[in-house]
């Protein structure tokens, strides 16, 4: 059985699909850009700024299903330039206790949505 989980203070999706899906006890988190809900805006000015803001839509999706960074068993992360690995990364482990961090890939890619700098989308226990 799957459950459809939307958060009105997270941003809507931007495409024809859902915040997250929860089956069973597992939460599947789409991607997620640095878009500031409710005004809309999109938060690029430096990418540090960007990484937080998308990791806070995540944890506002997270918490409608019950759950915290803690739950999160698996992050993909995806940059449009390598090169801003190291600061994406000090942001990302701000959330993440070094010793239960979630399992993850980072991979560089062409484009993300709205041409952002990058997306993490995630899978989270219960």
């Amino acid at each position: 059985m799957k459950k459809i989980i939307n958060n009105p203070e997270a941003p809507a999706p931007v495409g024809p699909y859902n915040q997250a899906i929860l089956a069973g006890n597992t939460l599947y988190v789409s991607g997620q850009i640095a878009i500031d809900q409710p005004n809309g805006t999109i938060i690029t000015d430096d990418i540090e700024s960007e990484t937080h803001q998308v990791m806070k839509n995540l944890g506002k999706i997270l918490s409608s299903a019950g759950m915290t960074y803690e739950n999160i068993v698996k992050c993909s992360v995806f940059v449009k330039d390598m090169g801003l690995y190291g600061r994406i990364n000090a942001v990302y482990a701000q959330y993440f206790d070094e010793d239960t961090a979630p399992a993850r890939e980072l991979v560089e890619v062409v484009n993300l949505p709205k041409y952002v700098n990058v997306e993490i989308s995630c899978i989270a226990i219960g």
